[in-house]
């Protein structure tokens, strides 16, 4: 996938900026929201064969082998990128692809009560993105 310029700089600044609060992030959250937000779809496992695959156009991807078909580096802007999915163009509320825009959604639940700071609901979509990257890089397969 070829990214604009603008498109690559803004994905590098939001994990240069993200991975300052690495630490507040991990892998059990990420394992968490992944059972609770894709394994429908991708299997518990990760493997593409959840329980609503077979309703679905295209198969989800296995997800244990996305470094193994990335040379052996899990690339981390580009899942970014693919989960987040707000800067790859969405013209619905799952966008122009298979899968739902994950950073709206992530605010969207961050900003469930009057008076919750957009900023803040921000910072939550981002913190769960990053976890999901640590726990999608913790099931690859050599």
């Amino acid at each position: 996938m070829k990214h604009p310029p603008m498109s690559q700089a803004l994905i590098a600044s939001i994990l240069a900026v993200t991975s300052s609060s690495w630490g507040q992030t991990s892998v059990a959250l990420g394992r968490a929201d992944f059972k609770d937000n894709c394994a429908s779809c991708h299997g518990v496992s990760g493997k593409g064969d959840g329980p609503v695959q077979s309703f679905l156009l295209k198969r989800p991807s296995d997800l244990t082998t996305i470094a193994q078909r990335n040379g052996g580096k899990f690339p981390q802007d580009l899942m970014w990128e693919v989960i987040d999915g707000r800067w790859s163009g969405d013209g619905g509320p799952h966008g122009s692809r298979e899968m739902p825009v994950w950073g709206n959604e992530f605010k969207a639940r961050a900003m469930g009560q009057p008076g919750d700071s957009s900023n803040t609901a921000e910072w939550s979509a981002r913190n769960r993105i990053v976890s999901l990257l640590k726990y999608l890089e913790s099931i690859q397969v050599p």
